[in-house]
């Protein structure tokens, strides 16, 4: 680093210092910084220009104010004129753009030459990246290259993206890092409704009676709506129930703490349906005009084998069939098995069951990443449809994302296998649309998906893909079993191009690192868990070639011939993008709002119709697209209909036994997000949360003699982990159960995971495993 960068470095960390005591994690949860001691905290009488964007971090979309000092970034708050978060942030929020100056930012181009890392000048890097494309599809086939993207891409990221693999090669060989975290949602979404993302808003806050978080430490992964949620259990009495695995800082912050056996919850959410249904709580007036009844298979299998295929066969049902069905799951039957007390189901029960009561339910990955995700999200989805609560302020299901656009670019412009801007690609209507708007051949947009995400790093170990280009992602630390794509990623089979920020276990495989722009280094914009569309402009220069991700993925789409596709300038491209993509949503049913209001705006929620958001869909009182006369339509459905789906309870796939005795658990806690790459380049957070470890209950800790902090080894049957040991500390699983969380690449926990996944959705379970601990 020069000496400029370390001068400038130094006096930013001295404007920070102030407030880094109150913001380190140690701090009462939810580990809130409020805009008053943020604003108390930042340089006095510095000449500070304030610029809007929403956070780099999870998917909540916190609006945020960059301070801007001779064209460096030197202070963040929270922005108050966002309604997301009113001037909140998180401790990762207030401290990101610590981590832009890390010493190891990459900045210029490596190219791997005799396997030793050449700087090499930017425009040559993507000169040999466009070659091996190119040279890689004459070889072997348009289906040998493929790209692997990210929910932190930005909408104009993610459509080049998709331009060119879909629209300009042919290929589907698009997937992303969401299919590890929303795509459970999604399909959940699709088969209940017909079309994805909550109805709701974060305005149901201020609304509910009730709040039944399903498997989400909101406390920890979504802070800043953890704490609306407990100023209005302060202010209006206004009720918190954790149903969850273990025992964390969201059971401590909740009225009621109830604790199941793992993959149970499948059979918990029926036992709750059958319970409204026994007792007359059913909302039959609602049920009779709006909803459905099916079934689909069941024993669908769990994935783990290559190339595993499931087609769906869906039946309709009545009313009968499925009050039959749900015989099967009387509280009693259930209590024996998801260790939840007959009087805690009836009491969850009577909660979604009271017509005076408005209930949200919120749930995040403890659903979505589980071999029966879809089911998971279905079967709540029943439970308000039966007692009509949904599409309401302060009553409805919501689905939580974990990253700033997994919604706004992975599931809105569509960077699935399967998916495009609007649609699906094995529609033929959508299929033509994409084609009129991109100005390529019909013909180009192959009608066939392709690779899922954990099937794409399958294809690689094969050597089926011998090109990938990874952007915003660190694959060989979030993917489950890395013990085998890492070794599979390494192989001479496949050329690998990585961009990203900063050095990673996965660029560390590459063969050319392209150095990525951060965040406030370029313009963009990012959709977040409540639709709401974000638009930031570029604060400050990156170091030295840094790029942003669109601008490279044009650059390779040009060298290999597609320049007439990609007429973008360089100064205005994010802006050009958007507006071409707009024209995919066009409608009261999507409509996006145009540049001029988001320029204004704190975020802009869809759809954007008449100069007006809808902020509760598919209810005539909010939403103009509603057009059956009724008060509410599920216009998703041909029908105008949604779906109760009737989904029984099927075990993980695989659990404890004499030789593996304990659930595995994954995830995350305050300081770090997702791998860490970015987190813990910044000192405070990195201080405060140095390193991983494997939480025990304290039973399970004495019986196999551990000590809080002594090293062990977490065991399964695909590799081994060492971390020390958690006992009574930030979180306390059952007994029977261990946790890790995933944030540390030098303790590997995605070695001893394992990559079964849902059939439908394809997204992989990382909350239950068999493992094993032992002394090391």
């Amino acid at each position: 680093m020069n000496t400029s960068t370390l001068t400038s470095r130094r006096d930013f960390i001295r404007k920070m210092a102030i407030v880094s005591a109150m913001t380190a994690a140690a701090s009462m949860f939810p580990g809130i910084i409020f805009a008053k001691e943020q604003e108390e905290g930042l340089p006095k009488g510095g000449d500070l220009d304030w610029k809007k964007a929403p956070c780099r971090f999870c998917g909540v979309g916190c609006g945020i104010l960059v301070g801007v000092e001779k064209g460096k970034s030197v202070a963040v708050k929270g922005d108050p004129n966002c309604s997301v978060n009113k001037g909140l942030l998180c401790v990762k929020g207030y401290h990101q753009i610590m981590c832009i100056g890390a010493k190891d930012r990459l900045t210029h181009a490596l190219v791997k030459k005799n396997g030793v890392y050449v700087k090499t000048p930017i425009n040559e890097a993507l000169d040999l990246v466009a070659s091996k494309m190119k040279e890689t599809i004459e070889k072997h086939g348009k289906d040998s290259v493929a790209m692997y993207t990210s929910g932190q891409s930005t909408i104009p990221e993610g459509y080049v993206a998709s331009k060119l693999m879909k629209g300009a090669i042919g290929t589907n060989n698009l997937d992303c890092n969401a299919r590890l975290c929303m795509a459970s949602a999604v399909t959940g979404f699709l088969t209940s409704f017909g079309a994805d993302e909550p109805m709701g808003c974060y305005d149901d806050i201020d609304h509910a009676d009730y709040f039944i978080t399903w498997g989400n430490n909101m406390a920890e992964m979504h802070p800043v709506l953890f704490s609306r949620m407990l100023e209005n259990k302060n202010k209006r009495g206004a009720k918190i129930i954790d149903f969850a695995t273990r025992t964390t800082r969201s059971s401590t912050a909740s009225n009621r703490s109830i604790l199941f056996e793992p993959q149970t919850d499948l059979a918990l959410a029926n036992a709750i349906c059958y319970e409204i249904i026994n007792n007359g709580w059913v909302n039959n007036s609602f049920v009779d005009k709006h909803c459905n009844f099916n079934k689909g298979l069941t024993n669908i299998g769990y994935g783990t084998e290559d190339k595993f295929n499931f087609k769906e066969k869906v039946t309709g049902i009545s009313f009968e069939e499925y009050k039959t069905f749900l015989e099967d799951y009387t509280p009693e039957k259930v209590s024996k098995y998801s260790r939840v007390s007959v009087k805690d189901i009836k009491y969850l029960a009577a909660i979604y069951g009271d017509p005076n009561k408005k209930v949200v339910s919120y749930w995040c990955m403890g659903m979505n990443q589980h071999t029966r995700g879809t089911w998971m999200n279905n079967l709540v989805y029943n439970i308000h449809l039966l007692t009509g609560k949904i599409s309401q302020p302060g009553n409805g299901p919501f689905s939580l994302t974990g990253q700033p656009s997994a919604c706004g670019t992975a599931r809105e412009v569509g960077t699935f296998t399967h998916k495009l801007p609007k649609g699906v690609v094995t529609n033929e209507k959508h299929r033509k649309l994409a084609a009129k708007i991109w100005k390529v051949p019909y013909e180009n947009i192959s009608a066939k998906p392709t690779y899922h995400a954990t099937e794409m790093f399958r294809a690689v170990d094969r050597g089926d893909i011998k090109f990938i280009w990874t952007q915003v992602t660190n694959p060989l630390v979030s993917l489950p079993k890395t013990s085998r794509y890492r070794p599979g990623m390494e192989k001479d089979s496949c050329f690998v191009v990585v961009s990203d920020v900063f050095p990673t276990p996965t660029s560390d495989v590459a063969d050319v690192i392209l150095p990525a722009s951060w965040h406030i280094e370029k313009g963009g914009l990012y959709g977040n868990s409540e639709r709401r569309t974000q638009y930031w402009q570029k604060m400050v220069e990156g170091p030295g070639d840094t790029t942003d991700d669109a601008w490279m993925t044009i650059e390779v789409a040009k060298r290999m011939g597609y320049g007439d596709l990609f007429p973008y300038s360089k100064e205005n491209h994010v802006e050009e993008i958007y507006e071409e993509y707009r024209q995919f949503h066009e409608g009261s049913k999507h409509g996006m709002a145009p540049l001029d209001v988001l320029k204004k705006e704190s975020g802009v929620i869809w759809p954007y119709v008449n100069g007006k958001s809808t902020k509760w869909r598919f209810n005539a009182e909010y939403d103009p697209a509603c057009s059956n006369g009724e008060k509410f339509h599920f216009y998703g459905k041909p029908d105008g209909k949604a779906v109760i789906w009737q989904r029984p309870y099927e075990p993980a796939a695989e659990s404890p036994d004499s030789q593996y005795p304990f659930w595995l658990n994954t995830g995350r806690v305050v300081e770090h997000w997702h791998t860490g790459s970015m987190t813990r380049r910044i000192p405070v957070l990195h201080k405060a949360m140095p390193h991983s470890y494997v939480e025990m209950h304290p039973d399970d800790a004495e019986n196999l003699g551990f000590a809080n902090g002594e090293k062990a080894k977490v065991i399964s049957r695909r590799g081994t982990c060492v971390l020390p040991v958690s006992i009574n500390e930030r979180g306390l699983p059952t007994k029977g159960q261990v946790f890790v969380p995933f944030f540390d690449e030098n303790m590997m926990i995605n070695d001893v995971t394992l990559d079964a996944f849902c059939p439908i959705s394809k997204e992989p379970d990382y909350k239950k495993c068999a493992v094993r601990v032992e002394k090391v």
